[in-house]
C-alpha cells in the first residue's frame, strides 16, 4: 500500500508505504496511512512557506472504491483535506443514480475515450456522461459518521438507458472550495470533479514504475524482509525522481525511474586518478551532458571535483 503526493508541475513522490496482510482490495491500515501522509504534507508545506499555510489550496485525497469507507474518508476530513473517491455500486448507490432519471439536461457528456468535440455547440459528443446530486454517505451508520457529499458524480460508459453499468464517485470538496477546479461557462462542477478524480490514475504509474525496478521481485518469503525491501524500493524511487528534478531538464523532471537509470545513472564515463585526485571523463557529444552536469553541480558543487 502506497501513498503518493502529486502536483501539476512535479513528479509524484511516495511519502508512505506499508506491506500489510490481507486481500489486495482491503483498506486495512489505510486510515492511519492517510492521517500520517496528510500530517507529513502539512509539515512540508509549513516548512516551505514558513507560515501556517493559510491561503494554500487544500489537499484532495483521491482513491478507488476499496477506500470508500468512513475510517479512511473520516481520517482525511479530520486532517482538513477534501476527498474524491470511487464508490461501490451498492443498492443505495443504485437508487441514488436511478433518482437522477433520464432527463438529458441532467447528464453532461464529458471528454472520454473516443469522444469528439463539437465546435458548433461547444460540447463533447461522448459515450460517457456525468450528473450531480446531493447525497449523504454512510447514512446507515451512526449519526456521527454521516458525511454530506458536495456532489455525486455518476459516469456512464454507455449512453444506453437505464444506466446499469454506471459508476459512482463522491466528493466532499464542494463547489466553492479552493481544492475544486473552477468551472467554465460550458463546464459544470461535476465535469471538473470527474476530470480531477480520474487523474488519480497516477498511482498506477507509480506502481508500474516500482515494478520496473526494485519491486520486480520481492527477495524473501519473510514478511519482515519484504517490508524492509519495500522501504528500500521507495527510497530508491524518491531519490531517482529527485535526481531527475535536479537536472532541470524538462524531459527528465517527470521521467520514470527506468528512463532516469538509462540516461543519468548508467553514465558511459571513465574515472582516472592522478595526483591523489579523481577525474571523471564524460563522453563527447553525449546528449545528457548538460542535465548530468547540472545534477552534479546541484548535488556536490564544482569547488573540488574535476569533470572533463
Amino acid at each position: 500500500m502506497l501513498t503518493t503526493v502529486t502536483t501539476d508541475t512535479c513528479a509524484p513522490v511516495i511519502i508512505g508505504q506499508r506491506l500489510r496482510r490481507g486481500a489486495c482490495g482491503s483498506a486495512r491500515g489505510a486510515a492511519r496511512m492517510i492521517a500520517d501522509a496528510l500530517a507529513t504534507v502539512d509539515r512540508l508545506r509549513t516548512h516551505a512557506a514558513g507560515t501556517s499555510g493559510d491561503g494554500a489550496p487544500k489537499v484532495v485525497v483521491r482513491g478507488d472504491s476499496a477506500f470508500y469507507g468512513h475510517p479512511t474518508i473520516g481520517a482525511a476530513l479530520r486532517a482538513g483535506a477534501d476527498v474524491s473517491v470511487t464508490v461501490r455500486l451498492t443498492s443505495t448507490i443504485k437508487r441514488a443514480i436511478a433518482s437522477i432519471g433520464d432527463d438529458k439536461s441532467a447528464w453532461t457528456p464529458i471528454e472520454y475515450t473516443d469522444a469528439v468535440y463539437d465546435e458548433a455547440t461547444d460540447t463533447w459528443i461522448s459515450r460517457a456522461e456525468v450528473a450531480e446530486i446531493p447525497f449523504t454517505a454512510f447514512a446507515s451508520q451512526k449519526k456521527s459518521h454521516h458525511t454530506r457529499v458536495g456532489w455525486w458524480c455518476a459516469a456512464s460508459p454507455t449512453c444506453a438507458r437505464p444506466r446499469s453499468r454506471a459508476r459512482a464517485r463522491c466528493s466532499t470538496s464542494g463547489g466553492s472550495r479552493r481544492s475544486s477546479p473552477p468551472p467554465t461557462p460550458t463546464t459544470s462542477f461535476a465535469v471538473a470533479a470527474d476530470k480531477t478524480h480520474r487523474q488519480h490514475a497516477v498511482i498506477e504509474q507509480v506502481h508500474a514504475d516500482l515494478k520496473n525496478s526494485a519491486l520486480a521481485h520481492l527477495p524473501s518469503n519473510s514478511f519482515s524482509a519484504n517490508a524492509a525491501w519495500l522501504v528500500c524500493a521507495v527510497m530508491a524511487f524518491n531519490l531517482t525522481r529527485a535526481a531527475g528534478t535536479l537536472t532541470a531538464d524538462p524531459k527528465l523532471t517527470k521521467a520514470t525511474t527506468g528512463t532516469l537509470r538509462r540516461t543519468i545513472v548508467s553514465v558511459p564515463a571513465r574515472i582516472a586518478s592522478s595526483a591523489r585526485r579523481l577525474t571523471l571523463h564524460l563522453p563527447q557529444n553525449w546528449p545528457w551532458e548538460t542535465a548530468w552536469i547540472t545534477l552534479f553541480d546541484n548535488a556536490f558543487g564544482r569547488s573540488y571535483p574535476i569533470i572533463v
